[in-house]
């Protein structure tokens, strides 16, 4: 096995881990995927691995050394040596760098106040807040959310099985199990995070959502949160809110310098409606933020509309919709027009009724930004037509539809070379066969592709997520062809000879200039 991947054995024998270095990986992560960490050399953390071909401890393990920036080498052990070596962690009770010390000790100190709690409560009643809010549930919620912090994961997924608990991080778009905690003690781990978000603890039928905030290494961060009921239990998403990463802007989200040239022409425009479109998880509402953030918000009264409004813009008035008390986009959006607005972003438009109120907004002199689920950006016209918009209210308010998915993009130390074939160059070809010479000569030539390739600093061979963008404008030609009432197709055949590029292609110049790996392209 060494020799067929390249990697040396090491032989622990009867070896003592130093704390120092078992504190890089917890004894729960450490048990999963069968790898701990032996010894730091020269700022190099050295890795026993039971199962080096296992893709998933590979990229647990980029992810557990991603805070710290430290280095990582792997070495093959066996079996043995891995059950003699995990017996180190016996009595640790450190900090670690991402996963905070070892937690059984928590979890089982847990599950014996939920025993207790249950042994003198008759019927089926939650934890109640002094067995949450104690020591050991309270430090496994918070090993939970610093875990994902640390990591970089835009989401936690806390699921209930019959057994054990899953707790799933999000990491460039992808799950990962990092912690199995014991079923006995969903109940309580469930209700402590209900506090922090002032849901109802009594209710376990229905859905509800929260929010809270958590301050992490000088930082806060601002949880939404989001229960539903399973048959093992009710299951809880946190998505993760990072106010570091709020300070996006047009360069930053993936546009090219053309692409970032027709979005401020758009932004430009005194009236007029701009639509994103794409599927949940898209990335859209981070392009709507890095148009406010180009915008003079210091000239214009910028008011915004959102569910839930996820970080705050200096300079926008935010407006948080609450459906409950019928505080909807509908009934939010004529309230903000009474409010003397330049610039309006409504979260999404989600009925005829938000689809009607913005197109009226945008012909009586707003400037109107919103979100539409489509497949593609030439789909905004048939969709605002099906949500009862006329067709010929479309070509005077509708200024931009732009469409996009989100990739993840190669890690620079890690990405490899592949041979250009003779059929993906006849991919390639056919793929722009369609679009007219003065436009396919300004698409890079292909010289090199690039594809993921696992390294022990980055076992999975991406790093980030990039977005990948279709645009189509709106011209005097467009608006006459639109008011004909055409389909898809023609709608695409005039973009198409006008320059048209889609989110398929869009990969492809990327994945040419050597940002994202050429085997994404076909997942579009």
């Amino acid at each position: 096995m060494a020799n067929d991947y390249s990697i040396p054995i090491k032989k622990f024998g009867n070896i003592k881990i130093p704390y120092e270095v078992l504190k890089y990986v917890s004894v729960e992560v450490a048990r999963n995927y069968e790898f701990i960490p032996f010894a730091l050399t020269d700022g190099i953390l050295e890795v026993g691995m039971v199962d080096p071909d296992d893709s998933e401890a590979r990229d647990a393990l980029q992810f557990i050394t991603s805070r710290t920036g430290i280095p990582f080498k792997i070495y093959l052990i066996s079996k043995k040596d891995f059950d003699i070596a995990v017996k180190s962690y016996e009595g640790f009770s450190g900090e670690t760098g991402v996963v905070v010390g070892d937690i059984q000790s928590e979890i089982r100190a847990a599950e014996e106040s939920v025993a207790e709690f249950k042994s003198t409560n008759e019927g089926d009643q939650p934890p109640s807040a002094n067995i949450v809010e104690e020591a050991p549930i309270t430090k496994i919620v918070s090993v939970i959310i610093q875990n994902a912090l640390s990591g970089g994961a835009s989401d936690i997924h806390i699921e209930p099985t019959a057994n054990v608990i899953k707790v799933r991080f999000r990491v460039d778009g992808a799950l990962f199990t990092s912690l199995t905690p014991p079923s006995s003690v969903h109940e309580a781990m469930v209700a402590r995070i209900k506090i922090l978000c002032n849901m109802k603890l009594d209710e376990r039928r229905k859905p509800q959502d929260g929010r809270f905030s958590y301050l992490f290494e000088g930082r806060k961060a601002d949880f939404r949160v989001s229960t539903l009921p399973t048959y093992w239990g009710e299951k809880i998403v946190m998505r993760i809110l990072d106010p570091t990463k709020r300070n996006v802007n047009l360069t930053s989200i993936g546009l090219s310098s053309a692409q970032q040239e027709q979005v401020k022409a758009a932004l430009d425009k005194p009236y007029g409606l701009i639509l994103l479109t794409g599927p949940t998880g898209s990335g859209k509402t981070t392009t709507l933020y890095a148009m406010l953030q180009y915008l003079d918000r210091e000239k214009y009264n910028v008011v915004s509309l959102e569910d839930p409004i996820e970080y705050d813009v200096p300079g926008v008035s935010q407006s948080q919709v609450r459906p409950e008390i019928d505080y909807t986009f509908a009934t939010g959006l004529r309230s903000i027009l009474r409010q003397d607005p330049d610039i309006v972003m409504v979260g999404e438009m989600r009925d005829r009724e938000t689809a009607k109120l913005a197109v009226q907004a945008a012909l009586t002199g707003h400037l109107v930004l919103s979100t539409l689920h489509t497949n593609n950006s030439i789909g905004v016209i048939p969709r605002l037509i099906d949500m009862g918009i006329e067709p010929y209210l479309i070509p005077p308010t509708l200024v931009l539809a732009v469409a996009q998915r989100l990739i993840p993009m190669l890690c620079e130390d890690s990405k490899r070379p592949i041979q250009v074939e003779d059929s993906i160059k006849l991919m390639v070809e056919k793929q722009f066969a369609d679009l007219p010479e003065e436009y396919r000569s300004q698409i890079p030539t292909l010289k090199t592709l690039y594809s993921t390739a696992s390294t022990p600093s980055c076992p999975s061979g991406t790093n980030g997520r990039m977005a990948v963008f279709e645009f189509l404008p709106m011209d005097k030609e467009l608006e006459r062809l639109i008011l004909k009432n055409p389909g898809e197709n023609e709608i695409y055949k005039y973009a198409r000879n006008h320059g048209y590029i889609s989110m398929k292609e869009d990969a492809m110049i990327k994945s040419f200039k050597g940002i994202i790996p050429f085997e994404e392209v076909n997942k579009l």
